[in-house]
């Protein structure tokens, strides 16, 4: 008789029922033995798993473990429910091979990840905040901005920092609104790749500086920390809207609040250089800022795609060996 696969799930009961619809759980737990570690996180992935069991599933409530717990005579594979697999998975893990590690949450973020970046960039030229907020706090037409003319999204030049998954997305939905002019920087994409998506590809600096809307989609990796720089953002034009639903490292978040504060530029940001962004930030109470609590990936449907991509990345490894979204060691250091 065929042992059947051990998978351990070192995730907690809300994480679990957060992220995992029931029939994925069922789908799941008939793959072979699962064990789910529940409580509340953090969660410890324990001693001896890797002589175990075969899967290793982990989540954001896993709690960070010794690297050398994943060596063992059984385990061959990790997925990641969530991001970024950094935090629990250093590159070194996967140098000899023996263990194949998969993100299943990255994948499944990136559209309504795109979705909010939309909606932000959207809410900006429309004048949509203004209008709330004066309309709200006045109760009064025309101190809610009637008269005030926003601008039309197909009439804007769209610039893309990374053609990432939520990239690419992005660039699909302004698209499909109306946008004919959508300029990206990306030094890993292809000319191909940007014209089958009908973009032009760029460098940094003429990006910035004729482009209405600037959306980042890059990761946060050393590479990358402050690419959109100070200089980058003096180059933007006035009245430019900056939207950022990836990462703040990024994007130099002190210039762009100078900027802001300034008044010269616009922006719709979901992530910050500390979260919870405190209530002394100089960001909050601008009236040309729209500001959201890192909230970009959070849509039910989104939460149980994660555990979906989980359970089809395990099934086709325990099938065939097969894997959509494995990270190697090579890809690694492009990772968020």
């Amino acid at each position: 008789m065929v042992e059947r696969a051990r998978i351990y799930a070192a995730v907690s009961t809300e994480e679990l029922d957060l992220l995992y619809a029931p029939a994925t759980q069922r789908e799941l737990a008939d793959l072979g033995e699962l064990v789910v570690a529940g409580g509340s996180g953090p969660v410890e992935v324990p001693a001896g798993v890797a002589d175990e069991y075969d899967v290793l599933i982990t989540s954001w409530s896993t709690a960070t473990f010794p690297p050398d717990r994943l060596r063992g005579s059984r385990l061959r594979l990790a997925v990641h429910s969530a991001g970024s697999v950094r935090k629990l998975f250093p590159r070194e893990v996967l140098m000899d091979g023996t263990l194949r590690l998969a993100q299943g949450g990255s994948d499944a973020m990136a559209l309504p990840v795109a979705e909010l970046a939309v909606t932000l960039t959207l809410a900006l030229l429309r004048n949509l905040h203004t209008h709330d907020r004066g309309l709200q706090r006045t109760r009064d037409w025309f101190a809610g901005g009637n008269g005030l003319l926003g601008n039309g999204i197909a009439h804007q030049r769209i610039g893309v920092v990374g053609l990432s998954r939520t990239g690419r997305h992005y660039v699909r939905m302004v698209r499909g609104l109306g946008a004919t002019d959508v300029v990206a920087y990306d030094p890993y994409a292809t000319p191909a790749e940007a014209a089958a998506l009908g973009v032009e590809l760029t460098d940094l600096a003429a990006l910035c500086r004729g482009v209405d809307v600037l959306a980042v989609h890059a990761p946060a990796t050393p590479e990358t920390r402050h690419l959109v720089s100070r200089e980058m953002l003096a180059l933007l034009p006035d009245g430019a809207v900056v939207v950022n639903t990836a990462r703040s490292a990024v994007v130099d978040e002190p210039a762009l609040t100078d900027e802001l504060v300034a008044g010269r530029l616009r922006a719709g940001l979901d992530v910050f250089d500390e979260e919870p962004l405190p209530p002394t930030s100089p960001l909050l109470g601008l009236p040309n800022v729209i500001l959201t609590p890192h909230v970009a990936g959070g849509t039910v449907e989104a939460r149980f795609a994660q555990g979906a991509t989980v359970l089809r990345e395990v099934a086709g490894f325990l099938t065939d060996g097969t894997l959509r979204f494995e990270v190697t060691a090579d890809g690694y250091d492009r990772l968020a």
